[in-house]
């Protein structure tokens, strides 16, 4: 089966200091994307003062206004204040099971959360984690601990994984624990072994390395320099990848999207369980 996701950090729908919204450019721009799954970071599930101000601001949620009538929707509530609170959403085409919420925020200041949502894919039940990690290095080691744990303790070896969203690693230092603990792979690192070696002159042209440890880099949209964005994954094979720079893309958040099409390696997932 294939399949095609994309993971973004839309900055709340709004610019910098809310000013004008771009919630109604971003739902447009998603839908090009053509994603069965997308996953969502900084989702303004509400927010009473940009809805005062803005008159064009959805009266829905945003995950619920994105999702529209082609998805269903999850959010996971993290960071709460007077006047609203944000979060990680998921999009999904396809149906979704369960769908669960865990607080890993390490400090006051930093309200971060792992959602965790079972999607039904073909007669298997996939596995996708949405993770926004803190702006510290100390944080994220403890938040990608957390993680691990969870990931250990609630999915099967068998079950495909997901995980995706914005790692705020611009060191790239956590993706060999992941790997190790996880057994996952990237999608951009593995892209050269997968099948689309024919795009690395122009990935490369961009300011994107591919290669082991080279992923893309997402932010800031105008320029994109930094490898914050990511999609780690196991059970699937990379068939494209590809960063959606230039174009509205440079405008509509200080991120730039992610997507990636995938087929299920059912060789994969026999291996591990017999294993």
């Amino acid at each position: 089966m294939k399949l095609r996701i994309a993971t973004y950090n839309i900055h709340k729908g709004v610019t910098a200091f809310g000013r004008k919204t771009r919630i109604h450019e971003l739902k447009e721009a998603i839908k090009t994307l053509d994603a069965d799954i997308v996953f969502l970071q900084e989702v303004q599930g509400q927010h009473d003062h940009h809805a005062k101000r803005h008159d064009t601001w959805p009266s829905q949620a945003q995950h619920e206004f994105l999702a529209g009538d082609t998805h269903q929707c999850v959010y996971g509530m993290n960071a709460v204040y007077e006047h609203g609170h944000h979060g990680n959403a998921l999009l999904s085409r396809l149906p979704i099971k369960t769908s669960t919420n865990r607080d890993i925020s390490d400090h006051a200041y930093e309200q971060r959360g792992i959602l965790h949502v079972v999607v039904q894919i073909a007669e298997l039940e996939a596995h996708c984690f949405v993770i926004h990690l803190g702006l510290f290095a100390a944080s994220r080691r403890r938040q990608v601990q957390a993680l691990i744990q969870q990931i250990k303790e609630h999915v099967p070896p068998q079950s495909p994984l997901i995980i995706a969203g914005d790692f705020n690693d611009w060191s790239q230092r956590l993706s060999h624990t992941l790997y190790k603990e996880l057994n996952v792979i990237e999608a951009f690192d593995s892209a050269p072994q997968l099948g689309i070696e024919q795009l690395a002159p122009k990935f490369k042209l961009r300011g994107i390395g591919l290669g082991q440890n080279a992923h893309a880099r997402t932010f800031p949209a105008g320029l994109p320099w930094l490898s914050l964005d990511r999609i780690y994954l196991r059970g699937f094979k990379v068939e494209h990848a590809r960063v959606m720079q230039g174009g509205s893309w440079k405008t509509l958040s200080d991120h730039v999207p992610l997507s990636v099409d995938l087929s299920l390696n059912r060789f994969d997932l026999i291996t591990k369980h017999l294993g």
